[in-house]
């Protein structure tokens, strides 16, 4: 089907008010917009210069299956049931797809740090579901999630809701800003 590039004709312009006359038009929604993040939280940015964070999370132990869920010991188990029901609620995300194994470790251990400087308490990693031929789990949600119970600065995590990215993304609540790790 060609589109015609040509100017509408004035006869058209006539009938097409011709046809609207006497239309009322709707009002405009009174729905709340959905936001994904507060309003007031400042975005996680990369940063291309070389950090001086020691990377030493380990891929060794990973093993073929994903955690579907941590909990730091010393940590109350109620803690993990209120983060799997929301509470408190996710204040950033990092989005590790696309990324290689090692870029994806140096990039969490700096999001990490940054958002345990920054005093956020709940943060979403979404490492993508990643399914391998022949049906195993991706390599990358199975060391994410092998390199965030490795994390001092994590006290548990566990995967997210279906609609906050289900089993491609975890919930991740990091220790309160005086108790973190020295910098």
């Amino acid at each position: 089907m060609k589109k015609n590039k040509e100017p509408p004709l004035p006869e058209d312009s006539e009938l097409l008010r011709q046809a609207l006359e006497g239309v009322t038009p709707l009002p405009p929604p009174s729905r709340a917009t959905n936001r994904s993040r507060p309003a007031c939280a400042i975005p996680f940015s990369r940063q291309p210069e070389p950090s001086n964070i020691q990377d030493n999370l380990s891929d060794h132990g990973a093993g073929d299956l994903p955690l579907d869920e941590f909990l730091r010991p010393g940590v109350a188990r109620t803690t993990l049931r209120k983060l799997r029901r929301g509470q408190p609620p996710i204040q950033d995300s990092l989005d590790l797809h696309g990324l290689t194994s090692d870029a994806a470790r140096k990039l969490l251990q700096e999001f990490l740090r940054e958002m345990a400087q920054r005093g956020l308490r709940c943060v979403r990693v979404i490492h993508g579901k990643g399914w391998q031929t022949g049906g195993g789990e991706g390599i990358l949600k199975i060391r994410a999630r092998h390199w965030l119970a490795q994390c001092a600065e994590v006290l548990a995590f566990c995967e997210t809701s279906p609609h906050e990215g289900g089993g491609g993304a975890v919930k991740v609540l990091l220790k309160p800003a005086t108790a973190s790790t020295p910098k």
